[in-house]
């Protein structure tokens, strides 16, 4: 008798589901979606640029352009230090020696800052952050860009 009610119970599961694949989809795709941000966050996520001015501002963040050296000389946040993505590993920890500090890393999209700020972690940078939407974020903020 007990196989018997398993099996009828294990039936009744599966007619459930099949009967409600869509509803399930939805809500498993809507509790994803629900989770992305949390997950982004958790993983580095991306600064806005009014909160990129608040960490320079309050917590001295060093800003580190990863873009190689001709973008770079184009336009750049003002005060940033350039080393290209390519060099990073090798010459950020010439450039900022406390490790405790916010960096901020920026590239012109956000692509190449966002690979930036694995490398920096792994380097110990745990206050590393990239610049959502890059130098074309600082730009549509109105914020001040330097060219060399």
């Amino acid at each position: 008798m007990p196989y018997l009610r398993l099996t009828i119970y294990k039936d009744s599961i599966l007619k459930f589901i099949l009967d409600n694949w869509a509803l399930i989809s939805v809500a498993l795709a809507s509790g994803a979606l629900l989770l992305w941000p949390v997950l982004k966050s958790a993983t580095g996520g991306s600064l806005t640029a009014e909160g990129a001015v608040q960490l320079i501002n309050r917590e001295k963040a060093v800003v580190i352009d990863v873009c190689e050296a001709a973008e770079f000389s184009a336009a750049h946040v003002g005060g940033a230090k350039n080393i290209p993505l390519s060099q990073l590993e090798d010459k950020l920890p010439g450039a900022v020696k406390n490790k405790a500090l916010p960096v901020i890393l920026v590239c012109q999209s956000g692509a190449r800052s966002g690979r930036a700020v694995a490398i920096a972690k792994k380097l110990g940078y745990e206050q590393a952050q990239s610049l959502g939407g890059g130098l074309g974020a600082w730009r549509a903020a109105n914020l001040p860009i330097e060219k060399s």
